[in-house]
Formats: C-alpha cells, sequence, structure tokens
C-alpha cells in the first residue's frame, strides 16, 4: 500500500501547491484603448507574480458575446456592459479630445465651437458590430450636445482614425490616452478645448452564474482599482 498512500499524497501536495501558485489560461476580450493602456501595463507584474498564468488578450472594439466566444472576460466601458455581468472597474474615466494636425491647420482655420466643424473635414469612426457611425458629443457647462458630422473619412479602426488625423485629413475625436504621444511631438494638437466629453470607467466584466478559478481570481485582482 506504500506506493499507493505515497501517490495519493503527492497528489494531494500537488493540489495544495495549485492553490499556492493559480495556474491556467485566461482569455480576455478587449477594446484597443483598454488593451494598450489599462491591461498592458499591469501584465508585467502580474507575470511575474504569477508565471503559471497565460494570458490571451483579443483586441475587438466591436460588440463580443463573452460567453458564447468562450472568453473568461471581458472590458468595456460601463455603459456598453452586457446583462447578468459582474463588473469590476479597472480605470478611470477615459477624457475624450479633439484633435488635427497642424498641417490641416495650416490651411483651415481652427474650430472654436461646434458649429465650425461644418467648414472642416471630420474623421469618423464606424462601429464594427452595429454599423453605425459615431455621432460626436460636445459637453460644456453641465450641457451635453449630440450631433453627426460631416464624415469625409470613415474607418472602424482607431489606429487607423488617428493616423489619418496625423496624416492631415482633418478634425477627429480620440480617447486622450491614444492621442498622447502625437500630442507630445507635436503631430496633433488639441482642438475645440473645452468641449470634449469624459468616456466612463473601463470594467472587467464575466458572466454572474460562472464559478472563478484561482487563476481567474488573481488575473481580477490584479486589474481592479
Amino acid at each position: 500500500m506504500r506506493p499507493a498512500i505515497a501517490s495519493v499524497a503527492g497528489a494531494l501536495a500537488d493540489l495544495d501547491n495549485a492553490r499556492e501558485r493559480p495556474a491556467g489560461r485566461i482569455r480576455v476580450s478587449a477594446h484597443r484603448v483598454a488593451a494598450l493602456y489599462v491591461i498592458l501595463p499591469r501584465l508585467p507584474e502580474f507575470a511575474r507574480a504569477y508565471p503559471d498564468i497565460a494570458v490571451e488578450l483579443v483586441v475587438d472594439d466591436g460588440f463580443v458575446d463573452i460567453v458564447a466566444d468562450r472568453f473568461d472576460c471581458g472590458v468595456r466601458h460601463a455603459q456598453t456592459l452586457q446583462a447578468d455581468m459582474i463588473s469590476v472597474r479597472i480605470s478611470a474615466t477615459v477624457p475624450l479630445i479633439f484633435v488635427a494636425a497642424p498641417t490641416y491647420l495650416n490651411d483651415h482655420p481652427a474650430p472654436a465651437d461646434p458649429d465650425d466643424l461644418v467648414a472642416h473635414r471630420c474623421l469618423c469612426y464606424r462601429y464594427t458590430s452595429s454599423g453605425v457611425v459615431h455621432r460626436w458629443e460636445f459637453e460644456r457647462d453641465g450641457r451635453t450636445v449630440e450631433r453627426s458630422v460631416r464624415g469625409d473619412f470613415i474607418t472602424n479602426d482607431i489606429d487607423v482614425m488617428r493616423d489619418a488625423a496625423v496624416a492631415g485629413l482633418g478634425v477627429t475625436c480620440l480617447p486622450l490616452p491614444h492621442a498622447s504621444q502625437a500630442l507630445a511631438d507635436g503631430t496633433l494638437v488639441e482642438v475645440l478645448a473645452g468641449w470634449a466629453p469624459i468616456l466612463a470607467p473601463n470594467h472587467l466584466y464575466y458572466p454572474s452564474r460562472r464559478q472563478p478559478t484561482a487563476a481567474f481570481q488573481a488575473f481580477v485582482a490584479a486589474m481592479r482599482v
């Protein structure tokens, strides 16, 4: 019986060790800005703390059914979460900013008011899932105005939209983190200062009926703010 008992004892020890060092794979669906500026900066420390946990990060700016697509969790802004989900805030609010390239503004006086946009080329975003072109919002003094603008260039990729603005195609609206490098190096400048709205915080969400593994619990704890 000794070999069998030793085998059982070894298996129990392995289970105890697994509880101390969570292992497994976490599949995450996130929109691009959250992936780049919220999740990725936290992954090196997470990898050092949990070397046996693999993370698969799938970037998708469209709607994703995380249950049907077998994701452990998704990351979206609070107002776009699916029903019956547990959500955990993982970022502060996300400021937006209206920007254009200096080369564009050399030929077009910078807009100071949303009404000025009728004389400008506007670079717009089309939602992948719904096919709807994003209507721009403007906020000032507690008042929010939503309107359609001239879509002289439309894309479903936020990187392409930023690069189109840098190339001088027109005015666009970007999450501030996604524009920060271009603002720092001067290839984009802010326009319509004081009119840009603020997006809700990013939330990590997952099905309320799913039993989280130790690996997933560790990942959520690392992402939480």
